[in-house]
């Protein structure tokens, strides 16, 4: 039940129908009684100013932000995280508590609790990892296996160009860093680099419902290795299915989602919440 002293929020993108997060969200404000509201905001790219301008205007606590909008964001909220500068792009819009908007990215976040809710042993610290893609997920892993102490990440992608252009971006974040390797490899010379990787992360969209496998050789990643997959549909894609098979500790790429807007809803409604089984449930289900 809503009052008028409701906080709303919402997902801005377009298209939007697709988007889990008013399950999501709605589940939250259901199971912990928020008077609050979170809805869907189909909004045209050429319409994106004036929308924002009229969120503002109605003062909504913040809005998530999906594609195609998450880089176009930065420009339009009036200051910025240094989540968001490091990734180069906005997720997450926050109300602050002088009526300024802050632009966030919790996708680095997000990814990491993911990894250490379900493989709370792990110890970052030190540790050799190898990320296949450099799209824009791929920004958001980076940042969090750096910052989290990873000094050795190897990006492998099809087109290393862009591969090159992600590791030098991060290579200049974390440039007081010592010791810290952040290079680029040709895509085929991931099976190489996994002999020696703690950590192996997939960031593109191989493996996914409708999509082809990854068509790589990697048995020789060490059994200790950990290997998790941003694709959730299916919630165990090959790869992840071929981990297990041989021992190796896995983290589907579900509980990224749920945990990016963990940090986005307790900003907006001042309520903590917890990812648990329910919620993943509920957004399976949905």
């Amino acid at each position: 039940m809503m009052t008028g002293k409701a906080e709303r929020a919402g997902v801005m993108g377009w298209p939007i129908a697709h988007s889990k997060s008013p399950q999501l969200h709605g589940h939250w404000l259901e199971r912990y009684g928020v008077d609050g509201a979170y809805i869907p905001l189909p909004v045209a790219p050429e319409d994106l100013s004036t929308a924002v301008a009229g969120l503002k205007a109605l003062g909504f606590a913040g809005w998530n932000v999906t594609i195609p909008h998450k880089q176009d964001m930065l420009k339009h909220v009036d200051m910025l995280s240094p989540e968001a500068k490091a990734i180069g792009a906005v997720n997450t819009v926050i109300r602050q508590d002088d009526g300024r908007y802050l632009g966030h990215n919790t996708d680095a976040y997000g990814f990491m609790e993911n990894l250490r809710q379900v493989q709370p042993d792990f110890d970052f610290q030190g540790k050799t990892a190898l990320l296949l893609g450099a799209g824009g997920a791929s920004r958001a892993v980076v940042q969090g296996l750096l910052a989290a102490g990873v000094r050795h990440l190897s990006i492998a992608n099809r087109s290393l160009d862009r591969a090159e252009a992600l590791a030098g971006d991060f290579r200049q974040t974390f440039q007081k860093v010592p010791g810290l390797v952040c290079q680029a490899i040709a895509w085929n010379d991931a099976s190489q680099a996994a002999a020696s990787a703690q950590i192996l992360v997939n960031a593109t969209s191989l493996g996914m419902e409708g999509k082809s496998s990854l068509n790589l050789e990697l048995d020789a990643l060490p059994t200790s290795a950990l290997v998790t997959d941003l694709v959730y549909t299916p919630l165990e894609t090959p790869l992840l299915a071929w981990a297990r098979a041989r021992g190796n500790p896995t983290v589907d790429g579900l509980g990224m989602l749920l945990h990016q807007a963990r940090a986005g809803f307790e900003a907006w409604f001042k309520t903590s919440v917890m990812v648990d089984e329910a919620l993943r449930q509920a957004v399976l289900s949905s």
